[in-house]
């Protein structure tokens, strides 16, 4: 079976651990690295899209990765309770024409007993910023 430690129930201290190791994660880039953290079955709402399943999972990082170039992320805790934690989070990317965006949003997570993720709500929301702008 497999496991993705810390396990639930979370304390704030594993909660934490946890989110350090999905930014770690997605800051790799690594589809495949980065759908091992979430069940095979698991459901995201990634902004309009409904995406189900570590294959569509992989393929949606792929596609999300061949846009945005040079991408950074950043995650902060925001609460939990048992096998939930919320997430505020912001990453900047570079287009292909070259414009910058800082995108700010939002996340709702859920865990099943083993540690792997099975529901993920994201609402992000994207701003264009200058260059010099950067803050990641």
């Amino acid at each position: 079976m497999e496991q993705k430690h810390p396990l639930p129930p979370f304390t704030e201290e594993t909660a934490k651990q946890k989110i350090q190791m999905a930014e770690d994660a997605w800051n790799s880039k690594d589809p495949v690295k980065v759908s091992k953290a979430y069940t095979v079955d698991s459901e995201w709402r990634n902004r309009s899209q409904f995406i189900n399943g570590r294959e569509e999972i992989q393929a949606f990082l792929e596609d999300k990765w061949k846009d945005e170039r040079y991408y950074k992320l950043k995650k902060e805790y925001w609460a939990h309770v048992d096998n939930r934690i919320a997430v505020r989070f912001e990453y900047e990317f570079q287009n292909e024409n070259g414009d910058w965006f800082r995108a700010y949003g939002n996340e709702n997570w859920e865990f099943d007993e083993n540690g792997l993720m099975k529901k993920r709500f994201a609402s992000i929301n994207d701003v264009a910023i200058n260059e010099n702008d950067r803050k990641l």
